[in-house]
């Protein structure tokens, strides 16, 4: 797919929500992204917002939003014009803090902003030993049953390597496209 990280006045644009618990991976994957090299990061204090050109003219701006808990309390606030949500776990992490990210995902999900938003959940830190499998996930985090109502993937991935980050975007494009067409005509449907 190649993620460019140029403007492109023609492409189209999408506002993506960018969440999970602190330390998920969540800034170390977008830079990996938007630079195509990790960079140190340190933990996110409020938000990193970042445009991101994909070559299907489409440009992202992506809300990295920090998950530390008192952030959590605010996440809310961010969904309003969101038209896309990706969710950043850390597959290597303790059941105590998995089951933290998974009342998160289960709470952001409620929000009606992103009622019908598509979802792709990132199971990061692929990497490390012991780190649960994107079936995993999508059992425990019960995705299918709390995103029935909407597009959703779960993409194995590593932020540090890049590795499944581009199919993890590339699914969440395909979702936005579909998401825009179904709004679209629903708009239409309201003007008549």
């Amino acid at each position: 797919m190649g993620l460019l990280n140029s403007k492109n006045p023609q492409s189209k644009q999408a506002h993506i929500l960018l969440l999970g618990l602190d330390s998920a991976g969540k800034s170390t994957l977008l830079y990996r992204l938007k630079f195509a090299e990790t960079l140190a990061t340190i933990p996110t204090i409020g938000f990193n917002v970042e445009m991101v050109q994909l070559q299907s003219s489409l440009t992202l701006t992506v809300w990295d939003v920090g998950g530390q808990e008192k952030m959590r309390t605010v996440w809310d606030c961010y969904c309003e014009n969101a038209q896309g949500l990706m969710y950043v776990v850390d597959c290597s992490e303790g059941k105590k803090r998995l089951e933290d990210s998974r009342k998160e995902f289960k709470h952001i999900l409620k929000n009606e902003h992103i009622k019908n938003t598509p979802v792709v959940i990132l199971a990061n830190k692929q990497d490390l030993p012991g780190a649960l499998s994107a079936e995993d996930i999508t059992r425990m985090f019960k995705v299918k049953k709390l995103c029935s109502n909407r597009n959703w993937y779960v993409q194995p991935c590593c932020a540090v390597t890049g590795e499944g980050l581009d199919d993890g975007f590339r699914k969440l494009t395909e979702f936005l496209k579909s998401y825009r067409r179904t709004r679209e005509t629903l708009a239409i449907f309201k003007q008549k």
